[in-house]
Formats: structure tokens, sequence, C-alpha cells
């Protein structure tokens, strides 16, 4: 059996898996706001989860930052307290095993490289556009960390081609401006069709009004140029939008026609595809991380 985890800002998710993939168990608890919590959560979830199907399992943690491979310590996670901790070694000695973790953006290319919308292509590369922006790398079938453990770090790259509106950007909490990040989150999005302070721009696609769809206009023109610059470095084959605003359907449509126009290429073949487990890629992709090679 193998158990994942998703750590999210707002949610901590579990799911057990079966020998053949099958889901045989999902959770949701809310995440805490401290470190200690965070560890006794996921213990609770973790040995509820085995007593309730009564078999141990590996366990697989997606978290919104990685582990430095210098201290072994976590970093770049915007959920900030969780920045310092030593999060493998602690839940390790938790729960009396060891403990796989990844970033959440990571587990999502790993899942839906392995059964979801990139099965079968031989290079996916998986984006998370939610509270933050995070993108993930899976090359035949195994996940690219890189040597720093940043493969796939997107969001923390400048947003391309800026024009003079844009440049030189808002403050990113990394320390940088103009982040991807700071143009193509949720909280982004909400704040340049209604203001300072709007966080949630689930609602826009369904309005009319001129500050949604210019706003939406923006968000469109800036993510196909993001997406190109990933095209022009790893030419996937695939690259799937996970997060709460994958699930506006207007990207599906209008990125295809835009992104060819800073591709350098003549022809732009890559896929863009909705995530197809949705917002559970990322616990799925976590139990995976113990899948054989």
């Amino acid at each position: 059996m193998r158990i994942g985890i998703d750590l999210g800002g707002t949610k901590i998710e579990v799911v057990a898996l079966g020998a053949a993939g099958q889901v045989l168990l999902r959770r949701r608890v809310p995440t805490p706001a401290d470190y200690a919590g965070v560890i006794a959560a996921i213990l609770a979830l973790v040995t509820g989860a085995e007593a309730e199907l009564g078999a141990r399992g590996t366990v697989g943690v997606g978290i919104p930052g990685s582990l430095s491979p210098r201290t072994g310590l976590i970093r770049g996670a915007n959920s900030m307290w969780l920045n310092g901790g030593r999060l493998d070694a602690d839940l390790a000695a938790a729960l009396g095993r060891e403990v796989r973790l990844a970033n959440d953006a990571n587990c999502l290319a790993l899942s839906e490289a392995a059964d979801g919308a990139g099965a079968g292509a031989a290079s996916v590369f998986a984006v998370i556009l939610g509270t933050g922006v995070g993108g993930g790398l899976v090359i035949g079938g195994t996940l690219i960390e890189g040597v720093n453990r940043i493969g796939g770090e997107w969001g923390h790259n400048p947003l391309p081609w800026m024009t003079q509106a844009e440049f030189p950007g808002a403050p990113c909490w990394c320390g940088k401006r103009g982040c991807i990040e700071t143009y193509l989150c949720g909280p982004a999005l909400a704040a340049d069709a209604d203001g300072p302070g709007a966080r949630d721009a689930s609602g826009l696609p369904a309005r009319h009004d001129p500050a949604a769809r210019q706003a939406l206009a923006r968000h469109t023109d800036r993510l196909a140029r993001a997406l190109a610059m990933v095209v022009n470095l790893l030419d996937p084959e695939v690259i799937v939008l996970g997060g709460g605003l994958s699930n506006m359907a207007h990207l599906y449509a209008e990125l295809p026609v835009q992104m060819p126009r800073h591709v350098f290429s003549d022809v732009v073949r890559t896929r863009i595809l909705r995530a197809a487990h949705g917002d559970s890629s990322g616990v799925l992709g976590a139990a995976r991380l113990w899948d054989p090679p």
C-alpha cells in the first residue's frame, strides 16, 4: 500500500493506493498553522488510514517548497512556517519509517504523467496555477528534480517579454520582483480585476463586465508568454495545468493561439491539457513517490 499526503496551505489530504493503483481511502483535514500541528495531523491521518485498512504503507508527502540538498531543511515554502524545518526526518521519527518528500508541483507532474492527462507522453511539464504558481517536469516517466532540487521552479523566474507597464513588477515573497507567480497566481488575477485586497478569482470567467474581461485577457496573455518560455527551453510534448485557475475553460482555446507568437519555431505542437485528476493530482503523485523506477 502506498500512502500519499498533500500538505496544502488550507488542507491536508491523505490517499491510500492499492497495489494496482486503485484508491482505497481518501480523507481531508484543515491544515494547522504551526509546524508541530502539521506533524501531529499527518501522523493522525496515516495511522488512521492504516488502522481502517488493516495494512501498513509507504508514505510520500507533497509540500509547497523543497528540501535543500545542503542543509536538509525546507526552503522556498509559501507556507512560511514550514521553512527551516527538517520535515522528512521529523515525520520519519513520528511514523517509524522513511518518508519521501517532493515539491507539490512535482507530485502533480508525476501523477499526470503516470496515468493522467500526460499519460504516454515522452515529456510532461505540469503547472500549478493557484494561490501560488509552480511547475514540475517528468521525462520518460522520471521526475526531474535537478541537482539543486529546483527542477521546474518556473514561477520564480521573471515574467518574459514584459511590457513597459508591467516592468519591473510587484515584489514577490521570495525577495525578487516581477516573478511569474506575482502575475499569474489567483490573488494577482483577482486584484487585477477588483483592486488591491481582492483574493478570489474563481468567479471572473462568469462575469461579463469590462474589468473582469480585461483582467482575464491580460492573465491569458501573460500565461501564454510564460509557457512559451518553457517550450523554448524544454520543448515538452504536453503541458498540464493544475490548481484552481486551471478550471478556466478559455485557457485551452486561447493559449494554443497566443503561445506561437513567442515560441522560437515555425510550428507549436505542444498540447495544453487540464489535469485529469483535478485537485487530487498532488496527493496521488505523493503516493507515487514510492513507485518502482
